[in-house]
């Protein structure tokens, strides 16, 4: 269910908004993959990690556009794209660790209950 989850968003995070990928698609997908036992803080941190690497994955990468017009010299929109890859290796594998030690993203709540 989880990598069909990180499909699911990887896919659609390249043509939609990822705010409306998570209001399409968590009100389905919450309860299967609670049901299926995972913890609902971690489901929730992992939604936000692959919204966030959606938002610089092309052709959309919404926050690549960003930088484009913010940039005072004109760039060519593939010099951004190239840029912007270190970054998205790294959330992949921030993503990767996230999902194979779900402790780390639980640590922070444990303590609290």
């Amino acid at each position: 269910y989880l990598f069909a989850f990180a499909a699911i968003y990887l896919v659609l995070g390249m043509l939609i908004d990822p705010i409306a990928i998570m209001v399409i698609t968590l009100p389905v997908m919450y309860p299967i993959l609670t049901q299926a036992g995972f913890d609902p803080i971690w489901l929730g941190v992992i939604a936000i990690k692959l919204a966030e690497v959606s938002l610089i994955t092309p052709p959309v990468g919404l926050n690549v556009y960003v930088v484009r017009s913010a940039s005072p010299i004109p760039l060519k929109l593939e010099e951004v794209f190239a840029g912007v890859m270190p970054f998205l290796a790294i959330d992949v594998l921030t993503l990767l660790l996230l999902i194979a030690i779900p402790e780390i993203s639980l640590l922070l709540p444990s303590l609290m209950r």
